[in-house]
């Protein structure tokens, strides 16, 4: 579709699902590089809306072991961003109102993004105070994946009129890959534990155990359903979904036999975020009229 075919909502509903898509990038760039307690404190840094030029600014309560410029300009930056997203959250809303107040499918599904969103940044404040837990980190890591899914479908939505069932083998196929991202974070965060006992980069992940073994039977459970539903539905948005279950495999087996080193991190994180949003934009344009559904060309 043209560019200039889209609507003013769709432009904004796509800058504000790409953005948030980045912000879940520098997560995990933040995540990979250990700047997450790079601002120990929230919502302020180092107990200030600006952070320090140097440890010699510190307030007194700070111990100055705990400056490190990059590490908190990292978390700093994320932490802006976020709030950025937040805003064009804010405005996709408002976009909404002026524009789809008619469709509650839409309206209601940008409201409770952007409710969605003020949660998020309460829970970002929690995993600081809790330093990092696995346990929360996965909870947020979930929320923003919501968000992101939320925002696709007021967008894909606002496109397209549908009809007729979702797919319920889409519908699992994105329930398997939430929970497989969720293993992923739980991994991380043993690996990180890990490292700080003292153990060598090059055998931490093999002291994750159980966990672990979860996550990559799951990985190839969703690069199979994957393949299964692009043998069923052969559209260009499922042949997608493969490609980024594949990427995901393979950086996978990059981190397991390889490098753990932020890059890989990183980009294995990216590649699973975007596989969540591909499936669901199948989910939805699975559900096309006749004939507007997407075919391969």
């Amino acid at each position: 579709m043209a560019a200039s075919r889209f609507s003013s909502f769709q432009r904004l509903a796509l800058w504000t699902t790409g953005t948030t898509y980045f912000l879940i990038l520098v997560g995990g760039l933040v995540r990979a590089s250990g700047a997450g307690l790079g601002c120990p404190d929230w919502p302020r840094c180092f107990g200030s809306w600006i952070p320090p030029a140097s440890a010699a600014n510190l307030p007194p309560q700070f111990d100055p072991s705990l400056f490190n410029p990059t590490l908190m300009w990292t978390e700093y930056l994320n932490r802006l961003l976020g709030v950025t997203v937040g805003f064009l959250i804010l405005a996709t809303v408002v976009s909404a109102w002026r524009h789809h107040r008619n469709e509650p499918r839409i309206l209601w599904t940008t409201i409770a993004a952007f409710l969605l969103t003020g949660f998020q940044g309460w829970l970002g404040g929690r995993v600081v105070a809790n330093e990092l837990a696995a346990w929360i980190v996965t909870v947020h890591m979930i929320v923003a994946l919501v968000i992101v899914q939320l925002l696709l479908y007021a967008t894909v939505r606002a496109w397209r009129k549908t009809t007729g069932p979702f797919s319920p083998l889409v519908i699992a196929l994105i329930v398997i890959t939430m929970v497989q991202i969720g293993l992923g974070t739980q991994v991380r965060g043993a690996i990180d534990v890990a490292l700080d006992s003292g153990v060598a980069r090059a055998a931490a992940l093999a002291s994750v155990g159980l966990v672990d073994y979860l996550h990559r039977d799951a990985a190839f459970v969703v690069l199979a359903g994957s393949l299964l539903v692009a043998f069923r539905q052969r559209s260009r948005w499922a042949y997608v979904v493969v490609g980024l279950a594949t990427l995901q495999v393979a950086l996978g087996v990059v981190m397991a036999y390889i490098s753990l080193e932020p890059a890989a991190q990183v980009g294995h994180l990216t590649a699973a975020s975007l596989l969540l949003g591909a499936e669901t934009v199948l989910l939805l344009l699975r559900k096309s009229e006749p004939g507007i559904r997407e075919h391969a060309t």
